[in-house]
Formats: C-alpha cells, structure tokens, sequence
C-alpha cells in the first residue's frame, strides 16, 4: 500500500497540469496586476537602427546582464536532430502476428496438398501429386521430398512452420526480404541433412513477406519529436559586453541579441513589471506546487484553491493599498488569513498562505525585514494559537498571541535601529489593532466563507449532527438498523480520526449521513430486516449486487436534495471506494459453478471464474481524504463485528485486521494520505472503541441469581 501511495503521489498528470496552468495564470495575473498599479514608466531606450547585413555604425554593449533563448541556434540545433533521424518503419506486434497467422495458415494449406500425396500408394502418383502441388521446387528438393516418409515429412513440416511464424513474428523491413529467405537455412536444426534444409528452405521461403514498410508519417513524427527534444539554446550576455562591433556586419544572431535585449525599440522598461511578475510568480508556483505535494486532499478541491486565491488577492490589495506609509502598513490585520484559513483548511495551508503575504508585504514596502517578519510571526502565532473556532474564547486567544507576536517584532527591531520612543509606541499601537481586527475579522469571517465555499465549519457540523435534522429523523423512523448503524461508525470515525491527528467532528457527522440513500429501500439491508426473512434469498447476485450499489447514487442524491454540504456529502460514494461486494460476487459463482457440477469440476471451476468482478463493485471512488478511509474501514468493521459471535479481544482484533488488510490489498487507500503508522493506528482505536462497546458482563449462576432476588424481597418487605 505504503508503495502504491508514493507512486500516485509522485505522479503528475495531465489533469494536475491543467489545474496548475488554470489556477498559476489568473493568480499570476492579477498579482502582477495589483502590485504594478502604479508603475512610471522609467527612461525610455535609445533606438538603435540595425539590419541584418549592414555595417554596425557604431559599437552596441549590453545595458545589463541578461540571458534569453536563441531562436535562431535552437533552431539551428532542431534541424540538426531532424537530420540525424534514421527512417521510420510501420512495424507493430500486432500487425506481425496477423501476417504470421496469414502466412503459416497459407503454408499449411499448401503442405496439406504433401500430406493428401502421402495417401497414394502408388509411388507415380504420389510423385504426380507433389509435383503438382509443387512446380516451382527443384528436382534435387522433389527427390528429398519424395524420398521421405510421412513421420519424416510431419517432422520438417512442423518445424518449418514454426520458423516461419517466429520470422514472421519478428521486423522483416521490406529492404530484408531477400537477405531473410537466403538466411533461412541457418534457421532449422542442425541434424537436419543438407538436402532436408533445402527442402525447408523452398518451402518456406515464399511465404517469408515483409513485416514492416518505411513510413513518410512515423519518420516525420520521429523528426517531430527530435526536434522538440532539443533544449532551446539559451544566449547570455554581461553587462557592457558587446553585441555588435562597430564597423562589423550585422549578424541575424547580433541582431536577435539586439531585439531580445530591448535595444531596437523604443517604449517602456518594464523590468520592475518583470520583477513583480517573477515573485508572483515565484510565490504561486511555490505555493501551489507545496498544496499538491503536501495537501493532495486540497489540491482537488476547486472551493479550497479558490478560497486560498480569494484571500491571498484581498491581502495583497490591503498591503498595495498601506504600501508606502510610515505606519498605515502595521495596522493592516493580516493575521485574519492565517487563522481563517488554519479554522477552515488546517494550519499547514495556512502557514505556507500566510509565508507568500509576508513575502509581498516585505517587498512592496522597499523591501522591509521588518515587515516581513512582523506579518510572518504574527500569522503564526494566530495560527498555533486558533483551533477550531467552536467558541468565541479561542479567537480571543488568537488575538492575544498575535499581539504579543507583533508587539514582540517591533520591540526587536526597535532595539536594532534608530527609532524613537514615540515612534516605538505608535507602532506598538498599530500592532496590537492589528491583532485585534484580526481576530474581529477571523471570527466574523469564517463561517461567511466556510458556507460561500462549501466547507463544513465546527458550527455546521455540530447542527448537522443534531438528532432533530430531516434526514437522520427519517433514518430514525425508516431505518432504525441504519440509523444504529451509523451512530456505532460514527463513534468508531471519531476515535479513529482522533488517533491519527485527522478531524474527528468530521468523521463523526460524515457516519452519520454516509447510509442516507438506504432510506430509498430500508428493507434491503438486514439490519433493517428485523428478522424478517431476507429479500436477497429470492433475488440473483447481480441484481443484489445492483440494489446494494444503488444507495451510493441514492445517497447522493438525498444528500443534494437536503442542501447537504458537498464536503459531506463526498463521503457517501467514497465510503465504499470500489471494493468488492464479496458475498455476492461469490455466490454468483457458486450458482455458475454448481450449473456445471460443482467447483470440485474442472467445468465448473471454469465458470466460476468466468464471473467478474466489475458487476459486483462499487464505482468509487477510492477515499480521497483520511478521514474518508478512516470512514470506510469504521462502516466494514462495524457491520463485521456486530456479526461475530462471540466479542471477546481474539475475535474483535481478528477480525478487524482482516477488515483493514482486505481493504489494503484491495488498493483502497492508493488515492488518499493514509499512512501505515496511521493504518495501526486506526486498527487499535478500533479494537479499544469495540472492546468497550462489546464489553462483558459478569454472568452469575442461576443460584446465585436466585438469592440475590430473594435477599433484595426480604429487604423490601422489612422496610415495608
């Protein structure tokens, strides 16, 4: 499992791609637009007026270091790839095997005509026969074949068959047809006579056909593909290095030199444009690519990358908009970022958020430590101090430690400079309304956002979980063993979601709503059958197998229709994954089997087999989050324990590492961040949540009952 985790997650595909092209260019973009608002243009450029092939009046150096890309050599270099691309053939495994089975089926109908001549009994028309058959062959190959027996003759007429299907299994480019038949006869056995080849060898060799042909499309493509195999060849050039000779003819690579370092046109530098450009850049990509590394769960969630997009934009327009005052930029509340996105996506995410805004304050801000620091340290402290926003306290305390933060960074780089005490005030003022507004802002804005977005809050989740909401009230009534059934997972979710570090409220109240589409036909799950007899004793496996799978689709779609959040209700197809429905997928085999006698038969064994599995899986997907495997493994487990019949540690234990290694095996947790640590982790929560759910009970002997009662009726009537 631990294998196939690290494979998928090293993976990048073009779908990631996509979302990285989609999300990096608007972020960029607008980045760049805000921080180069109000960009003056500089001083504008000479014009240097210089044509290929014409005497350079004058010397031209570059204004600064540079380096860019050569069309002129890159291209240079692709058509010297191209070129050294040998011919392509059209050979495919494929269309060999075709021409292979052509061809020997064609060998044998035409040595059948041997074999029907092996019949006569009469030498002359045996000799009639053959040489009808074979006109072509030479009189010392008739002889050959005539001298030989049928053994003999099924011998080489076998063994020639096959070196003509391995041959023509193989590339024979049609330049090679001729050297591949006159090599022929260094093919077969070397017991074989000399005269026994050349038999063979008329035989066989004009069925030896080209397997492969040049082909102008696939040699083109290969050209292609060199082409766009060779690196553009990058040009750099120092400050004040010359690019063009006064008294020299101008090259076409001095005049691209010339065009790339901006010196034939006149308009505006925009280096500072660029300069923004790359730290957008720089710190989307960054961000970005430590979102799909470390938060796969979220780099799938087009709400999550909005919302780090959404606050990341409004930050920086608060910085753009302080930027360049004395004081105005300390008051800004940044640290609300921080804490929003710690209460709403974790404090991973919101600390590689709160990094990328400090960054930009520090650089629009004449590239002030001071600042960067401030906003860095500050945001961190609100982070670690934020937990899950559940009560107003815990906002009250994330203000606090950003104060202290801030107050802390001003006072050391007070100390390290020149200011004043009046100036050392001011800003400790604007350090702690900063952190003030920031837990104002956090705490009036999370809920907003966490509903805007479609991710659950503490607030949310906790209504979600009331007893009295539409959906569980229905489970109650309808489904009594459903709804018994998601009240144990849900307890087992949370302990196993606690132990792993994982959002146990969200484990719990996803339990809750994962069976919701059971309500469409109650009575097809036996724990709803409240010992009535069983539907599916009546039904075959495949439409058991369909009526089991439907709640996933009717899940969905209850949940929609009762404005479930999406984060919710994402957990009801991937609860299941695509793991097998195991019983019925092995009775359906049975039932295939016995028609056939049984899987003691050979035939019967066959058609067990011949049944798939894909009818009797569910369509996923797999768990994509932790708290999703944690939900899938705590359903499995849940149903298999209540079904033991003893609940003693051995078989709890037993059963739930059988549960857990089915599902590892299954590549059930591929897609998901599931660690192994995690895995045992989740095994023991389990066992300890079960041993305390099915916990034994002292079972006193009849006699002892007996005197108890009769003690506690004497006691009754003396107090009487």
């Amino acid at each position: 499992m631990l294998a196939r985790t690290l494979d998928a997650a090293g993976r990048f595909t073009r779908r990631d791609a996509f979302r990285l092209i989609l999300f990096a260019c608007g972020l960029v973009v607008l980045l760049t637009a805000i921080l180069g608002a109000d960009l003056v243009s500089p001083s504008l450029q000479p014009e240097v007026a210089l044509a290929s092939g014409q005497v350079a009046p004058s010397t031209v150096r570059a204004p600064r270091a540079a380096t860019f890309v050569s069309e002129i050599l890159t291209e240079e270099g692709r058509d010297e790839a191209a070129r050294a691309v040998e011919p392509q053939y059209d050979y495919t495994e494929a269309g060999a095997a075709r021409i292979s089975e052509a061809q020997v089926a064609a060998f044998r109908r035409l040595t059948q005509r041997v074999n029907d001549a092996f019949g006569y009994d009469d030498p002359a028309a045996r000799r009639s026969a053959i040489e009808t058959a074979f006109p072509d062959l030479s009189s010392d190959s008739r002889f050959t074949l005539l001298t030989l027996d049928a053994i003999r003759w099924g011998t080489i007429r076998d063994e020639a068959a096959a070196i003509l299907a391995a041959r023509e299994r193989t590339e024979i480019r049609d330049t090679e047809v001729v050297e591949e038949r006159t090599s022929l006869s260094m093919r077969f056995p070397v017991a074989w006579t000399a005269a026994e080849k050349q038999l063979a060898t008329e035989l066989v060799s004009p069925f030896i056909v080209p397997t492969s042909s040049f082909s102008e499309s696939l040699t083109e493509a290969a050209r292609t593909d060199a082409r766009q195999a060779v690196a553009p060849v990058e040009v750099s050039y120092a400050r004040d290095q010359v690019v063009v000779e006064g008294g020299a003819t101008v090259t076409p690579l001095a005049l691209e030199a010339v065009s790339a370092l901006g010196l034939d046109e006149r308009g505006i530098d925009l280096y500072r444009a660029a300069g923004w450009l790359v730290l957008a850049a720089l710190l989307v990509l960054v961000l970005l690519a430590w979102i799909w590394r470390f938060r796969r769960e979220l780099w799938h969630r087009d709400n999550a990358l909005l919302l780090i997009s959404l606050l990341l934009i409004v930050a920086v327009l608060a910085i753009k908009a302080s930027a360049g005052r004395s004081i105005l930029p300390y008051f800004v509340p940044l640290a609300a970022v921080g804490i929003v996105l710690a209460i709403l996506l974790g404090a991973g995410p919101a600390m590689a958020v709160q990094a990328a805004i400090s960054v930009v304050a520090g650089a629009v801000n004449g590239s002030s430590l001071e600042l960067t620091t401030y906003f860095l340290l500050g945001g961190i402290a609100g982070i670690i101090a934020i937990r899950r926003g559940d009560r107003l306290q815990v906002f009250v305390q994330a203000g606090l430690a950003v104060a202290v933060a801030n107050v802390a960074v001003i006072a050391v780089f007070s100390l390290l400079g020149e200011r004043d005490l009046t100036g050392t005030a001011q800003l400790f003022a604007a350090g702690l309304a900063s952190a003030a507004g920031s837990a104002i802002a956090a705490a009036g804005a999370f809920a907003v956002l966490g509903d805007i977005f479609g991710i659950p809050t503490v607030f949310q989740l906790q209504e979600l979980s009331s007893p009295t909401r539409p959906l569980l009230r229905r489970l109650l009534t309808e489904a009594p063993g459903t709804y018994h059934h998601s009240l144990m997972v849900g307890n087992l979710a949370e302990r196993a979601a606690e132990a792993i570090g994982a959002d146990p409220i969200l484990a719990r109240v996803a339990a809750y709503y994962h069976d919701v589409g059971k309500l469409a036909n109650p009575a097809a799950f036996i724990e709803n059958q409240a010992g009535a007899g069983n539907l599916h004793d009546d039904l075959d496996p495949e439409t058991s197998a369909r009526i089991l799978r439907a709640h996933v689709a009717d899940g969905i779609d209850l949940a929609y229709k009762a404005k479930l959040p999406k984060a919710l209700i994402a957990f009801i197809p991937q609860h299941h994954g695509t793991a097998k429905m195991s019983y019925f997928l092995e009775k359906a085999r049975d039932e295939a089997a016995d028609a056939y006698g049984g899987r003691g038969t050979a035939a019967g064994a066959a058609a067990a087999a011949a049944v798939g599995e894909a009818a009797f899986r569910h369509q996923g997907p797999k768990p994509q989050t932790r708290e999703a495997a944690v939900l899938m493994l705590a359903d499995s487990v849940e149903a298999s324990v209540r079904s033991l019949a003893t609940h003693d540690e051995p078989a709890i234990r037993a059963m739930v590492g059988r549960i857990v290694a089915e599902r590892l095996e299954d590549g059930q947790f591929d897609e998901c961040d599931l660690t192994l640590r995690d895995v045992e982790r989740v095994r023991e929560a389990f066992v300890s949540q079960l041993l305390g759910a099915y916990h034994q009970r002292i079972a006193y002997p009849q006699n002892k009952v007996v005197e108890l009662e009769a003690r506690r009726g004497a006691g009754s009537g003396l107090g009487a």
